[in-house]
């Protein structure tokens, strides 16, 4: 079968086409057809070699999203039968095979029943952000109705899915942009009041919106110096999650107001097989919440398939994306 797959670590160029043995289905996992892939910051991480130590082995087939449909059926699997429509977060990290293939082997602990609402394409774009903020918001901070959450990022991966989550909790959401769309779009997709971060200041916004306070909980989904903007707008005893902690910080704001400060990295689940069933068991919940109509994918208008991966790699790390970015599979 056909499958991209980097030899190297390095910038986009490195992917390649190669012909792959098609996997066999094993106790516990089913073999998918591939439809459709997303791109995470993570996946670009690993392609480059900033993440080695979490990386497939070469010849490596990357993604871990993956939304496509159930051929083979391995022994023991009673969740899932040949020709069920799935999706999930599923591979693509040390010890397994990416979805950037026709045919993907997937642990079936990973993966729910694709939402009968969402193309293909959709399905793929939801995995890794929904869980990475599900996590966040619901297993670490815990949100309760009626708190204050601000979400950095309203147009990207895991901010979009953050916002209507933190809707679906009750929370007064509040989240930040950098153009008049992209707040338009968080605005459209559940928050209360969304903010340009480049025309106010984190003491302005916070001196307008909680009268000095601070938020509640803060989300920070971009990382880098806005980590410690998360802490400057965090409440006395506030909560702050980040999804991109690999930097150095001044913790000495997090003493000052009593923070708790909770990281997510999502990828350790899929290589931690004794953790994956939780993901599974988001996922399903997700796709309640899908076809509820609380929840929807934010999809950039740019669409790939799986010949342009490089091209869909360089369209994420040019940060001018509106959503996630997907990938079809027109093999």
């Amino acid at each position: 079968m056909k499958a991209q797959v980097i030899k190297k670590f390095g910038d986009p160029s490195v992917f390649e086409m190669a012909k792959v043995h098609k996997p066999e289905a094993i106790p516990g996992h089913v073999v998918i057809h591939v439809k459709a892939t997303s791109v995470n910051p993570i996946d670009t991480k690993v392609r480059s070699g900033v993440v080695s130590a979490i990386a497939p082995e070469f010849p490596a087939i990357l993604h871990g999203d993956v939304a496509g449909v159930v051929v083979e059926v391995g022994d023991g699997v009673s969740e899932f039968k040949i020709g069920d429509e799935v999706f999930g977060c599923a591979g693509g990290v040390k010890g397994t095979d990416g979805a950037l293939t026709e045919y993907m082997l997937a642990d079936v602990q990973l993966l729910a029943i694709k939402p009968r609402n969402l193309t293909m394409a959709q399905a793929a774009a939801l995995p890794l952000v929904t869980i990475t903020a599900w996590e966040s918001l619901y297993n670490r901070a815990n949100i309760q109705n009626g708190q204050t959450v601000l979400i950095h990022g309203a147009t990207g991966g895991v901010g979009h899915v953050a916002i209507q989550l933190a809707k679906v909790a009750g929370a007064k959401v509040y989240t930040t942009a950098s153009s008049e769309e992209k707040l338009n779009i968080g605005q459209r997709l559940g928050a209360d009041v969304a903010i340009n971060y480049r025309e106010q200041s984190v003491e302005e916004y916070v001196i307008e919106h909680t009268d000095g306070k601070g938020f509640d909980v803060v989300f920070d989904t971009v990382g880098g110096e806005n980590l410690d903007r998360s802490f400057q707008a965090a409440a006395t005893y506030g909560t702050v999650l980040s999804i991109a902690a690999r930097s150095t910080h001044d913790l000495s704001p997090l003493h000052a107001k009593a923070l708790s400060l909770h990281i997510t990295f999502m990828i350790l689940k899929i290589m931690n097989k004794e953790k994956r069933q939780e993901y599974g068991n988001i996922l399903r919940k997700v796709t309640n919440l899908v076809e509820e109509g609380k929840l929807q994918p934010l999809v950039d208008e740019r669409v790939f398939n799986f010949d342009q991966v490089n091209e869909a790699h360089t369209f994420l790390e040019s940060n001018k994306a509106i959503g996630k970015i997907v990938l079809i599979n027109k093999w």
